[in-house]
């Protein structure tokens, strides 16, 4: 039996990403190196505690003003931190199929307010989801299991009725302990192949 829906990370499986853009376009205005900067948003704590909820937008970025003393306006740090995203074209190309093929796809991410708002704005591919599960809005990170139950409640299906594609060996590891199938995405090619071989896609 096939599986009857697929939930998508999203992060370097449908959106490639780059801190060091944001870093490059806010140095200027911080008393800190772009280097420096990449590290506080990108490589410190502060990130994980935004993607996990435990930080509001409004908290994160007072949070990254008194660590880098950055001095422009919210709107200028809201562009910057968040236009960091490029499409990955073949993997929205398998989306694109599944959904004219009347397969539910779900979104399931370990993510922030800022970027969901930017990417919900500027990749029309991505409104067309079933679906959407992240973790600063059920204060829960990847591969914690109680963010996967969200994802099994948000879709009405469990173990090998979804097919789960991640970058990231340890959340595919979770996915696969609760029963689901799961593909370990290192190239479009091989995760396109492997959906193809779940009948998918």
């Amino acid at each position: 039996m096939k599986p009857e829906l697929a939930v998508f990370d999203l992060g370097k499986v449908l959106l490639d990403f780059d801190y060091s853009i944001t870093a490059r376009h806010l140095a200027e205005l911080c008393e800190v190196s772009a280097t420096e900067l990449q590290e506080t948003i990108d490589q410190s704590h502060l990130l994980l505690d935004y993607e996990a909820g435990k930080l509001t937008t409004d908290e994160f970025y007072a949070a990254v003003r008194g660590r880098t003393g950055y001095r422009g306006t919210f709107e200028q740090f809201r562009e910057a931190f968040a236009d960091i995203f490029s499409e990955i074209p073949e993997m929205v190309g398998l989306h694109g199929n599944l959904k004219n093929a009347g397969v539910p796809c779900f979104i399931f991410s370990n993510t922030n307010e800022l970027a969901i708002r930017h990417i919900r704005r500027n990749f029309r591919f991505f409104n067309g989801f079933d679906g959407y599960v992240y973790s600063y809005e059920e204060k829960a990170m990847k591969p914690e299991a109680r963010i996967y139950e969200a994802v099994e409640k948000a879709t009405g299906r469990s173990g090998g009725q979804l097919l789960y594609i991640d970058d990231r060996a340890e959340n595919i590891e979770q996915g696969r302990a609760r029963g689901w199938r799961t593909v370990h995405h290192e190239s479009p090619a091989a995760s396109i192949a492997a959906f193809h071989a779940h009948d998918l896609g």
